[in-house]
């Protein structure tokens, strides 16, 4: 798929967005996920994150112009939050991107080399200050982000990246307009292409993951990493019920391939990873990303694309001819 076509794609979805979107938590409250994660550079792949990064865009709508911070949720790896391995030794890094290529560029979103210009950045250790405590990056001027006009916003990314170390940093993040208090910034929304996340400690709990399918699309494949079999991956739709997905073990991939229908077109998916009611896993954390026919990796929003999917049931009538 050429690069413009899959751009034009995601500009158009954007604009479907509901005008009732408010910036929230990322991950959002709908979604259930617990945790971001990140590992240092120096953890097992088979712990839960295959790349030791994750990298999420935050639009800021055009209309909006006065400064905004970037809050995270614990940004230090230490403490009773984040994942333990041996004695904390872990850093990581938290990076804010705007500017040209910023998005535009995103062949690069998950090189250790980021697109667009630096505007601020830090590095946290273990530190009893910043553990369950919120530190905010900023302010920024919603004109330092890369001007998108299709999607009438500026662009701005947050890449975290594990350093030196083998433990696991558990954060969130808010966009808020107060570097003090999360206040949301209304009308802005975040996305990424591939998470790495936490999964409820409590069996029988369900996460929500939110991709958009554009009309072009008609199949896609996900990819699942570390699922460590607990429970089932299931898709939702408006015309799928509940479609089982292949699910992974420990420290492995699995992938499967799902037929997209014309009704599915321009609507959300509910990607839902349904925890095994009989579950004993804690700490289990794992990946997981979608493409399309093409080979190119599907946005997931943090709110869904007009609004949460409802599977709509069919009711056949049949007609009893009586003489």
């Amino acid at each position: 798929m050429p690069k413009n076509i899959a751009l034009a794609t995601f500009w158009f979805c954007f604009l479907l967005l509901p005008q009732w979107v408010k910036s929230q938590s990322i991950p959002a409250d709908e979604e259930n996920v617990p945790y971001l994660v990140t590992f240092g550079k120096q953890a097992e792949s088979s712990f839960g994150d295959n790349d030791n990064q994750q990298v999420f865009f935050i639009n800021i709508p055009a209309e909006y112009q006065k400064p905004f911070f970037i809050r995270v949720f614990d940004p230090d790896t230490g403490g009773s939050i984040d994942e333990q391995i041996g004695e904390f030794d872990t850093q990581t890094n938290f990076s804010i991107y705007g500017g040209s290529g910023t998005f535009t560029n995103r062949d690069t979103y998950r090189a250790p080399q980021q697109s667009g210009t630096l505007l601020s950045s830090r590095t946290f250790s273990s530190n009893p200050a910043n553990d369950g405590q919120w530190f905010s990056f900023g302010p920024f001027n919603p004109l330092q982000g890369e001007k998108v006009n299709e999607m009438e916003g500026y662009i701005f990314k947050i890449a975290c990246t594990g350093l030196q170390g083998n433990d696991g940093n558990l954060y969130r993040y808010f966009v808020s307009t107060d570097p003090n208090v999360n206040r949301s910034v209304e009308g802005a929304n975040a996305f990424t292409y591939q998470y790495t996340f936490r999964l409820p400690e409590t069996p029988g709990e369900t996460v929500h993951i939110y991709p958009y399918v554009t009309k072009d699309v008609v199949s896609i494949k996900q990819y699942n990493y570390d699922f460590d079999n607990d429970g089932l991956i299931h898709i939702v739709s408006v015309s799928k019920n509940g479609e089982a997905m292949a699910e992974s073990g420990n420290g492995e991939w699995q992938n499967s391939t799902h037929m997209i229908t014309k009704e599915e077109q321009n609507t959300s998916l509910d990607i839902r990873f349904i925890k095994s009611k009989s579950s004993t896993n804690t700490n289990n954390n794992m990946v997981f990303y979608i493409t399309n026919q093409y080979g190119v990796q599907l946005p997931f929003y943090t709110i869904p694309i007009g609004g949460i999917p409802r599977y709509k049931y069919k009711i056949s009538v049949k007609r009893i001819n009586r003489n």
